[in-house]
């Protein structure tokens, strides 16, 4: 039987997101894995796990917010803006760091990480980074709506943030420090929510190996659960078969944007683009019979 569906995953700290992914693929027993939005070795949290057709899903879950408890280091900066990286200089902790979280909340620019994936001219920037070049990064719009401190101590302090797709929390902390005059930069990080989906509904690793088959087939978040929140799309037997024949159909009422699209019987077919008069097949799964 095939394995399609989403997993809530609880992602350990000391792996990357890809072996977590293959560890849980196993388990599961899937053919076709893949994730939505990765987290570094260094951060713990929720790792949503696509199986099968749900991974033809993973853009709408890659543009929805993230949720993160965030740990901060005051009084030192170090190369890579986290724990791992060397130290590059110490300060007298400022301790004040709620007079400046407001300067952040909202829709800032932020200069990527040199140790980062993004790209120039085909080479990852941490690449880059580690034979000690630095290269001009654009800044990006990014937006945060919620940065509240939560606990931790003075040096120490423990931050909720919710931002965007695009945001790099280890940028935020060095900024952080930069604003406080002592410098930051991250200790810990762990993902608590991604859209609208929670780490307190996540499974571990070892708990999935304990399970059942079918305690774990309980696990899986179905395919339409991933279409929750954005516009619906209903059609025929006719017009679905036209639409999975990669037809592009004529519509009326609906908005220009993406759709979640469905077939007679709340089948799930995939996701529709409309532009105001024709609904266009982006995303498609496969013959509804197997969803069923």
């Amino acid at each position: 039987m095939s394995v399609d569906g989403a997993l809530l995953l609880d992602k350990p700290l000391g792996v990357s997101s890809n072996f977590a992914l293959q560890k849980a693929k196993k388990i599961m027993g899937a053919q076709k894995a893949g994730h939505g939005g990765t987290l570094d070795p260094l951060a713990s949290g929720l790792l949503m796990v696509l199986f099968g057709e749900a991974t033809k899903f993973a853009g709408p879950l890659l543009d929805g917010d993230k949720e993160y408890l965030a740990t901060l280091q005051l009084g030192a900066t170090t190369a890579t803006g986290d724990a791992e990286g060397e130290v590059l200089e110490r300060r007298p902790v400022n301790p004040v760091i709620d007079q400046v979280l407001g300067r952040f909340r909202g829709e800032i620019e932020q200069i990527p990480p040199m140790f980062s994936a993004l790209k120039r001219d085909g080479v990852p920037l941490y690449k880059l980074a580690r034979r000690g070049e630095e290269v001009e990064r654009s800044p990006r719009r990014v937006t945060i709506s919620a940065l509240e401190r939560v606990g931790g101590s003075a040096e120490r302090p423990e931050l909720r943030v919710r931002c965007s797709k695009g945001t790099y929390v280890r940028t935020l902390a060095t900024d952080i420090g930069a604003a406080l005059g002592c410098g930051a930069h991250l200790a810990a990080l762990r993902r608590t929510a991604s859209g609208r989906f929670r780490v307190e509904d996540a499974a571990t690793l070892e708990a999935l190996e304990g399970m059942t088959p079918a305690q774990r087939r309980k696990c899986l978040l179905p395919l339409a659960e991933l279409l929750v929140g954005l516009p619906r799309a209903e059609l025929d037997a006719p017009a679905a078969a036209r639409l999975r024949n990669g037809q592009i159909l004529p519509v009326s009422g609906l908005a220009e944007g993406v759709y979640g699209v469905f077939g007679p019987g709340g089948v799930v077919l995939g996701l529709g683009r409309s532009d105001g008069a024709s609904l266009h097949p982006l995303r498609l799964t496969q013959a509804p019979e197997k969803h069923r």
